[in-house]
């Protein structure tokens, strides 16, 4: 079996969900393995060291002409290169790191004509074909595929005495590339802005532990606030959206809302969209609208911008904003062709009080649930906890995760990161636990209480229990 893993190179270090992909395809025994990396020269250094780990040929794939590539002039380029290698399976990473898109797997796998598997946590051969364990469960796949790989696996380190091997160049030309369909050319998207994301800043005042309760009592009865809606500017003549969950996005844009339903058949909402010829199109940003919405513009060969926070138009052309590098930077984003389309952020419904915990309470996680249901709330997590397997993916808060609006969001031993603090910014209160005073999160909470999340601070949390807050005393530790 040949398998073609395709790597991102950035910053001086290998995309770690490609490291996955690669680390999965090493383990299948009897494989050829085929290292492909789109990257200048430099990279060439590096991909030689994925060489002493057992990988067959390394692929560099460099030109000029590549430079300045968006997700789809990306894939254009790869999936040239893939058909000349003809690998039985394709391996990505589900997302690079830097983008954050996860558009460049599903966008090649519709280019190459492949099916595509999505949340590959683990693969094996077999018989007729590769057994996975997903998200969703074991299933089979036949072969050619592409499988697009979580965080899963860890990538080995070479031994001693292996030697690098060689890597091979190829470029436009070797490729016979349209120069039309590379680079910044054949890129349909332009970042026009980018500035630091200090969004989701608050004030923080600490709390002693036996406040938390009464104010969670006290917040629980305060009237929330409803968002201000548009002032009714400028708006586009048409917008379609896949699906409903992006219908109220599309009204605050446009004159005409058509909704069009999920299918899983892409092919058949891209001919609704050829016939219907919109201006624009939403696509809900869950697993299903990352998944379908890269193959749409690939079959359509228009642009398409990944988890917009925001959208705004002058009339004519659609203006997406976005968080881009980990959530570090904001992004102002338009598309040259049309339709414009958009994979939008949504917020997933909840508890009135989500308490989430990340690796700093992976010891009591256990008590932070029983402490979530005691005071009437669902229990969440961040990525530290999910990757760990204290947690469900369905429990994830953050950049790809859930993106949460509650009324009330405890965060305990999280320490705030960007992904993280990024998909909470729609909540009403933010209330942080955490030993470290000067951990990020605290400047996104409204409340917070310097210590570490523990069956003792439970004690001290419930010894300012009163008649008041009735629901604390259903909490059984």
């Amino acid at each position: 079996m040949r398998i073609a893993v395709c790597l991102k190179y950035s910053a001086g270090e290998w995309n770690p969900f490609d490291a996955s992909a690669l680390e999965c395809a090493l383990r299948m025994e009897g494989a050829e393995v085929i290292a492909l990396a789109m990257a200048p020269p430099a990279a060439e250094k590096a991909l030689e060291q994925l060489t002493r780990l057992g990988v067959a040929r390394g692929v560099l794939l460099t030109d000029p002409l590549f430079a300045g590539g968006d997700t789809l002039a990306t894939s254009y380029v790869l999936s040239l290169a893939i058909a000349r290698l003809k690998p039985d399976l394709v391996l990505c990473g589900r997302q690079s790191m830097d983008g954050d898109t996860g558009q460049v797997g599903p966008s090649l796998a519709c280019l190459l004509g492949l099916s595509v598997v999505a949340g590959v946590l683990e693969a094996a051969p077999a018989e007729e074909g590769i057994n996975c364990r997903t998200r969703d469960g074991m299933i089979a796949v036949r072969l050619p595929s592409l499988m697009l790989m979580e965080r899963s696996y860890s990538l080995r380190f070479p031994g001693l005495r292996s030697r690098p091997g060689t890597v091979e160049r190829w470029d436009a030309a070797f490729l016979e590339a349209d120069s039309r369909r590379c680079g910044l050319a054949g890129s349909p998207t332009r970042v026009l802005k980018t500035w630091e994301n200090q969004s989701g800043k608050r004030t923080c005042r600490f709390l002693a532990p036996h406040e938390l309760l009464p104010l969670v009592e006290e917040l629980r009865q305060r009237q929330q606030v409803q968002p201000t809606p548009p002032d009714g500017g400028m708006v586009l003549e048409e917008v379609w959206t896949v699906g409903e969950e992006t219908a109220e996005k599309a009204q605050a844009i446009a004159r005409k809302v058509t909704r069009i339903p999920r299918t899983d058949d892409i092919r058949a909402i891209v001919e609704l969209i050829r016939e219907g010829r919109p201006a624009a199109v939403l696509w809900p940003s869950d697993p299903w609208g990352r998944l379908h919405a890269p193959q749409a513009a690939a079959l359509l060969q228009t642009g398409l911008c990944a988890d917009c926070t925001h959208l705004e138009t002058d009339g004519k052309r659609l203006f997406m904003y976005r968080p881009a590098w980990g959530g570090h930077k904001m992004a102002k984003i338009a598309c040259l062709t049309e339709p414009q389309m958009a994979t939008v952020r949504i917020v997933s419904p909840s508890s009135d009080i989500l308490v989430a915990g990340g690796k700093g309470v992976a010891p009591c996680y256990h008590l932070l649930r029983q402490f979530a249901e005691g005071i009437g709330g669902q229990p969440a997590a961040s990525r530290g906890l999910v990757d760990a397997g204290l947690a469900p993916y369905s429990a994830q808060v953050g950049l790809t995760g859930l993106h949460v609006s509650p009324k009330i969001y405890i965060a305990a031993g999280i320490s705030g990161a960007v992904h993280h603090t990024c998909a909470i910014e729609g909540a009403g209160t933010v209330i942080a636990i955490n030993p470290d005073r000067k951990a990020r999160i605290f400047d996104y909470a409204d409340y917070g209480i310097n210590a570490a999340f523990s069956e003792e601070l439970l004690t001290s949390i419930l010894s300012g229990n009163n008649p008041h807050t009735a629901r604390g005393e259903q909490i059984q530790w």
